[in-house]
């Protein structure tokens, strides 16, 4: 049986905060950020991919990109509230109608989710036309060793909120889902929670379509994989992992913050 694993008591965590105001700010500055990473590491696909928040006040609203809107230009200010209705509350933009039928079930279904990512990424997609979940063949793959799933539903352009129920189900208490021909979702407790796990799973699934193309990869055993995910997919690894990236993009394009 795979053992739990080793507790580092002084391993940082997650914030918290005296007001909804504060948390409030936080969740948007991270969201900002992450669009930003978003574009430098070529997620962007012209006016497809959202990731979106939950308010910390109004938990069945999240915040949002402006449909249009490249990722590299996303400011604090810019983003968006839209309520459970798909009304928009604040913001000046459009909506991505995707994005609500998607978000809006995922976020409903898991009130432990506080964000979600979806992009058109290019291992992602790739990956995602063989309708396979991820073999456990990395260390950084087996945070999502019996931790994600397949969508094999694709229907078009997702504009209808059942389909998007079906997207929740599917997903169900995992962290990620893969949609066949379409891409890959991601969920967190965090927003960097969700958006560390995106880049790490189309970089999982890089990493299996090279080692394909090469041979026959060898997987890590469940024993151990289950070892593995228990060390690096907890929601404090995934939260931990994305703060470096933080430091750099807060830096780089102070910008975001407006």
């Amino acid at each position: 049986m795979a053992t739990a694993p080793v507790k580092n008591p002084g391993f940082p965590g997650p914030p918290k905060f005296a007001t909804v105001a504060e948390e409030r700010r936080h969740r948007k500055e991270r969201l900002a950020a992450s669009f930003r990473l978003f574009s430098k590491f070529g997620f962007d696909e012209g006016v497809t991919g959202h990731i979106t928040a939950r308010d910390p006040e109004q938990p069945d609203h999240f915040w949002v990109n402006p449909f249009g809107m490249h990722f590299s230009q996303i400011r604090v200010s810019d983003l968006m509230l839209v309520n459970a209705k798909g009304e928009v509350v604040e913001g000046k933009h459009p909506l991505n109608g995707a994005a609500f039928a998607i978000h809006s079930s995922v976020h409903h279904a898991r009130p432990d989710v506080i964000a979600a990512a979806h992009s058109h990424s290019l291992h992602g997609k790739a990956w995602s036309s063989l309708g396979r979940l991820l073999d456990p063949i990395t260390q950084d793959a087996c945070a999502f060793f019996e931790d994600h799933a397949v969508f094999d539903d694709f229907t078009g352009v997702v504009y209808d909120t059942s389909e998007g129920e079906r997207i929740a189900r599917t997903l169900g208490p995992r962290k990620a889902a893969i949609l066949r021909n379409h891409g890959l979702l991601t969920v967190g407790e965090t927003v960097d929670e969700a958006v560390w796990w995106f880049i790490t799973m189309d970089r999982s699934c890089q990493a299996q379509l090279l080692a394909e193309a090469a041979g026959k990869p060898i997987a890590i055993d469940r024993e151990n994989a289950l070892l593995t995910r228990g060390q690096v997919g907890t929601h404090g690894a995934g939260w931990f992992q994305f703060q470096p990236l933080w430091q750099r993009i807060t830096r780089e394009q102070p910008d975001l913050f407006d």
